[in-house]
């Protein structure tokens, strides 16, 4: 409860040192709008429509995306982490991969598949994609080596001790890469919708721009967070919130 108020209390004095900032005109309103002009905005969005509609598209987007990430980035990540071979190569490489911004992607995806959704996919699955590989292979490769010899003392080998001990073992770090690539994932399509006429949240995000208006782009951009947030407490704090409670480690979470 008290940290239910702590939070409450920082967020009601952000939004006043807010008002207080905007009320007191040191900016423009077009350059520094106000909670309540910005309020009013994500509310217009909602009447008509055009925020519903702009982050239905972008949801399914980044569900499409993200799938294709997690669908390939997963089971590469774990013959990674297994194969000293492939961690030397496939490894290093992602490594290497993983250090471009996302928005480095775009005009590779332009050139490739042209402005349409195709780009925008590819965006997605590239700035999401090494961050899994590379959480799934550490998480592999950090297994305890006293859960393999528990294990290969009680009879698992191969594929049984793979999938009993080590997949197991290295599930927080797998949970964690996945968290990490939605973020990358949600940035890179953001990215990628702000070049291209999509009706998703970036492209709100760019007329917001084009039209001088700060308000609508601070409540696009309130509402980018707001689902990035969503998705965190819904999916991923229930899974690391499962798995400590898995592991006996329930009382150290957040």
């Amino acid at each position: 409860m008290s940290r239910l108020l702590g939070k409450g209390l920082f967020f009601v004095g952000l939004l006043l040192v807010w008002h207080i900032l905007a009320i007191a005109e040191i900016w423009p309103v077009w350059v520094f709008p106000g909670p309540l002009d910005v309020a009013d905005s994500i509310l217009s969005g909602c009447m008509d429509g055009s925020f519903v509609e702009g982050a239905g598209r972008s949801l399914g987007r980044i569900a499409l995306g993200y799938g294709i990430s997690l669908v390939i980035g997963l089971p590469l990540g774990l013959a990674v982490g297994r194969m000293r071979l492939l961690g030397d190569t496939v490894g290093t490489l992602s490594l290497g991969l993983q250090s471009l911004p996302s928005v480095c992607w775009l005009p590779l995806g332009l050139l490739w598949f042209g402005l349409n959704e195709s780009a925008i996919m590819f965006v997605v699955v590239m700035g999401a994609i090494f961050s899994i590989i590379l959480s799934t292979a550490d998480g592999v490769r950090n297994t305890t080596p006293l859960y393999l010899k528990a294990g290969k003392t009680l009879g698992a080998h191969g594929l049984f001790l793979y999938t009993r001990v080590v997949l197991p073992a290295a599930l927080p770090a797998i949970v964690s890469g996945m968290k990490l690539g939605w973020t990358f994932a949600w940035r890179s399509l953001m990215a990628g919708e702000l070049l291209y006429v999509s009706g998703g949240l970036g492209q709100l995000l760019s007329m917001g721009r084009e039209l001088n208006d700060m308000p609508r782009v601070m409540a696009v951009m309130l509402v980018i967070i707001m689902i990035g947030l969503t998705i965190d407490r819904l999916v991923f704090a229930r899974l690391e919130t499962r798995l400590r409670e898995r592991w006996g480690l329930a009382g150290s979470g957040r």
